[in-house]
């Protein structure tokens, strides 16, 4: 394929363009996560090398997002908080001066009529190029699995153990990591936190919610929590931490 990636911090105007590729791609609630709206402004000034977008025949086709951050530990013992804790441990290695070892990839999205046509694993390479390029062992990303939404009611445990019947990974995103030789660690089980008033899920959701603790929302990997008395809805999304080691 005739693609390109085209660095953020090339073109300010880039910046926006990949925002916006960001607020189409995932349901309304997915965007209220605090962690995230803390630092993701500030990931395109601080890490400005590590966030691109690829194009194919000049037209945009996707977007990506990682951060580099320092782990010292054996990679089955990466925190259940996934995605939240590694965005925020980007930062904090940064404040602190400490030489990361590793790129996190934090987000790939595909814009809808490119999707199905092998784009994924292009950004995945290039990923996994940048990884080498700046001397890290290895890419590790907090993956979304991307039809773990059609399942919410079975753990993520059982969920990345399907297989197809070519003995491949059933999720999309797993299997795009798998052939490319990604390998999972682990579920990382509160890899993203997000909370909000009962009004807010109705607003975010489109939907009402009355007499139960626990709502299956579109777009949602498990059920929302519902608690009426503190009035606050919490969603505890699963991950699964892979890894790609560079040889």
């Amino acid at each position: 394929m005739d693609y390109k990636v085209l660095l953020t911090k090339d073109k300010k105007e880039l910046i926006e363009v990949h925002n916006k590729i960001t607020r189409e791609s995932w349901p309304e609630f997915m965007l209220h996560d605090s962690i995230s709206n803390n630092y993701w402004t500030d990931l395109f000034k601080v890490f400005p090398d590590f966030q691109f977008l690829l194009t194919l025949k000049n037209e945009i086709v996707g977007a990506a997002n990682s951060i580099p951050f320092y782990w010292g530990k054996n990679l089955k013992e990466l925190p259940e908080e996934g995605w939240n804790w590694v965005l925020e441990k980007g930062f904090l290695d940064k404040a602190k001066n400490r030489k990361p070892n590793m790129l996190s990839g934090l987000q790939i999205v595909i814009r809808d009529k490119f999707r199905g046509k092998g784009i994924s694993s292009i950004i995945i390479k290039e990923m996994i190029k940048i990884t080498r390029n700046k001397g890290f062992r290895y890419l590790i990303i907090p993956v979304r699995p991307s039809l773990k939404s059609k399942y919410p009611e079975i753990s993520i445990e059982e969920y990345i153990g399907w297989k197809r019947a070519d003995k491949l990974p059933f999720d999309p995103w797993i299997r795009a990591h798998f052939k490319l030789g990604g390998k999972i660690i682990k579920p990382c089980h509160r890899a993203m936190y997000i909370s909000g008033s009962i009004s807010d899920w109705e607003n975010w959701t489109d939907r009402k919610f009355s007499g139960k603790d626990e709502y299956l929302v579109k777009g949602a990997l498990v059920p929302i929590k519902i608690n009426y008395s503190k009035n606050i809805g919490e969603y505890f999304e699963p991950n699964v931490w892979i890894a790609h080691e560079i040889v």
